[in-house]
């Protein structure tokens, strides 16, 4: 996994997982949706970069 790709990764997870807490915390269901959302890019996106790796060996 390229070192650019893993850092982004890493940030939307962590940007969802954080705009998810403080959306439930006040009670903002879109906002915690929309972290959710992110946090799934992230995820997506890390598998999507390990699967590359997994192939290029």
């Amino acid at each position: 996994m390229s070192a650019g790709e893993k850092a982004k990764a890493k940030a939307e997870q962590a940007q969802g997982k954080a705009e998810k807490a403080v959306g439930s915390a006040v009670g903002n269901d879109r906002m915690a949706a929309e972290g959710q959302a992110k946090k799934s890019t992230g995820d997506a996106r890390e598998a999507k970069e390990k699967t590359k790796d997994v192939f290029k060996r």
